[in-house]
């Protein structure tokens, strides 16, 4: 389908630079004028230069104040922020105590970061937004949609007042759940009377993974009419569609005889997930001629015709689902890719609506950049108008949850400038602290991806998830993949080896340099892309998490 492309432009006009500092200058002048009186603005040992230069200004009208910020607020980490987010785990958790603790009022939700090397997840205080974060327009309309999100919450926090009496719960979750929470305007507290009332969304209160997706799988395949998926990430929807293979008999005897199966850990919402199955044995004779799915390419359009879309973050190492994604559903069916988002904040939304790769610069919050080649503390903070198209940048955020200048652990290469608006258009490149380093060069997680993408293919192998690790048992060193397989392994897979190793050498002339001159431990051996291949039913490595490309013994996180 053809859809009004934007095609990105390589410098900015004195008109869309002069846009973007107007833009750059608002945004941050209501940030501080919203967060300024907050306990941590008023604390914090990272505000105190700050707050001493603009004790006497009109915030709202003394134009020193931005410049102020940009000078006297240092970058900052977690560290900074720990302290005030632990009050919220306080019990009890007094009202008095964490009220306008990091912006006006109280959190709506409290996600939890799955971006940590720690033993235990970060946790962030989202605040009230007028408008949740949404994705870019469709360019056609999609009618019948499986949302595949959870509602279900890890824990909540109940803030009371000094007396005792309950103000309100704050459900802990993912970042993902608070914001859909959010956008329905759903809170904890009217759970049970929803679920009874709107009794299809009784699925996203399971909490069971493969039940999760075999409920949401069933209802699914019981609407021939369905147009449309929409889910966290992409490997969600192929978690699910490899439960559907394993389930298949029981999923088309459901929808025969019109009774939910008996799944584990359902119990709590099966009266409400019956209201809404019907017997339809029609509907099961046409899922019995079709049969079950990875059994050939495009099995997605043969159960739903009428399929056009499927939605949910691909970019960054969820890019490794891609291939198998596209071979499910067929050629005719569009794959979008909606953010670029993190727990922390919102960074960027993709610039064109078939492009799973390519972003732009979000403008929901105030977004700055460190230049990946300065050395901190002395690099400069950099705003969007001062980037240049093919350089590498770490991105930092201010938020309306917290007048702080956040680093945010991701790379980014910046590629040109919206033309409409002049934001920056970049690309993901890798989290910054996850990467693999050779003597004569570090390999980032998208050079990973990219050699799964080159031996991922029915002649050869179709790659479902991997690991990697570099290998210096002995020398040179070698980069080792790990690789968990689907179906048998294609009669040229002898040759995913240097096809791998073709790949990587790609991503950097250093590679072919040091292979060249064969110096010890700085050659690269036609080892160097050694692969191991595990079949799906007989994997005997632990998970790690979809495209991990984490060297062993250190945590996966992920930017999405």
């Amino acid at each position: 389908m053809s859809t009004n492309t934007v095609h990105s432009i390589t410098a900015l006009t004195p008109e869309l630079e002069a846009i973007l500092k107007e833009d750059a200058d608002r945004r941050l002048r209501n940030l501080i004028a919203a967060n300024i009186k907050t306990r941590y603005a008023r604390c914090s040992p990272q505000l105190s230069d700050f707050r001493l230069a603009i004790e006497d200004k009109d915030i709202q009208n003394d134009e020193s104040i931005l410049s102020d910020f940009r000078q006297l607020v240092s970058p900052t980490d977690y560290e900074s922020y720990r302290p005030y987010m632990m009050m919220f785990n306080s019990r009890p958790c007094k009202l008095s105590e964490v009220e306008n603790m990091l912006a006006p009022g109280l959190p709506i939700y409290i996600p939890l970061s799955s971006a940590t090397t720690q033993k235990k997840p970060k946790q962030f205080a989202k605040y009230f937004r007028s408008q949740p974060y949404s994705p870019n327009p469709s360019p056609f309309h999609v009618q019948a949609t499986s949302l595949i999100f959870t509602l279900a919450y890890r824990d909540s926090v109940e803030v009371v007042t000094d007396s005792g009496e309950v103000v309100t719960r704050i459900p802990v979750c993912n970042e993902s759940i608070g914001v859909t929470r959010t956008q329905n305007n759903w809170s904890i507290e009217t759970d049970g009377t929803r679920m009874a009332s709107i009794s299809k969304w009784s699925n996203r209160f399971i909490i069971h993974y493969r039940s999760f997706l075999l409920i949401h799988a069933l209802f699914a395949l019981a609407n021939p009419s369905l147009e449309g998926f929409s889910v966290t990430f992409i490997p969600c929807f192929i978690d699910m569609v490899h439960r559907v293979k394993q389930e298949w008999d029981v999923l088309v005897s459901s929808i025969r005889n019109g009774i939910i199966p008996d799944f584990d850990q359902i119990d709590h919402v099966r009266p409400y997930l019956q209201l809404n199955m019907g017997a339809d044995p029609q509907r099961a004779d046409e899922l019995q001629n079709i049969g079950p799915p990875l059994s050939y390419p495009g099995w997605a359009q043969q159960v739903w015709p009428n399929l056009k879309l499927l939605t949910g973050v691909c970019s960054g190492t969820f890019a490794a689902s891609l291939p198998q994604a596209r071979s499910i559903l067929g050629p005719n069916v569009i794959i979008q890719n909606p953010f670029y988002i993190c727990t922390e904040c919102l960074i960027g939304r993709t610039l064109n609506f078939e492009d799973t790769e390519t972003f732009v610069v979000a403008t929901d919050d105030l977004i700055e950049f460190l230049d990946m080649k300065e050395e901190r503390p002395h690099g400069q903070v950099l705003q969007a108008w001062d980037l240049q198209p093919g350089k590498f940048y770490q991105p930092m955020s201010t938020t309306h949850d917290g007048l702080w200048r956040y680093l945010i652990d991701d790379v980014i290469q910046v590629t040109g400038f919206d033309p409409r608006n002049g934001l920056p258009v970049f690309k993901y490149s890798r989290r910054k602290n996850l990467e693999l380093r050779l003597p004569h060069v570090i390999i980032t997680e998208a050079d990973l991806v990219s050699v799964i993408h080159a031996i991922s293919g029915e002649d050869t192998v179709e790659v479902q998830e991997f690991t990697t690790v570099v290998d210096d048992r002995k020398f040179p060193q070698t980069v080792g993949f790990f690789v968990s397989v689907t179906g048998d392994i294609g009669p040229n897979a002898k040759s995913a080896r240097q096809k791998a190793f073709a790949a990587l050498v790609a991503t950097s002339d250093e590679h072919q340099i040091a292979f060249d001159r064969n110096h010890g431990t700085t050659c690269m051996a036609p080892k160097t892309s050694s692969i191991c291949a595990i079949p799906r039913h007989r994997r005997s490595i632990p998970k790690r998490g979809h495209g991990s490309t984490a060297p062993q013994h250190e945590k996966k996180t992920s930017p999405h």
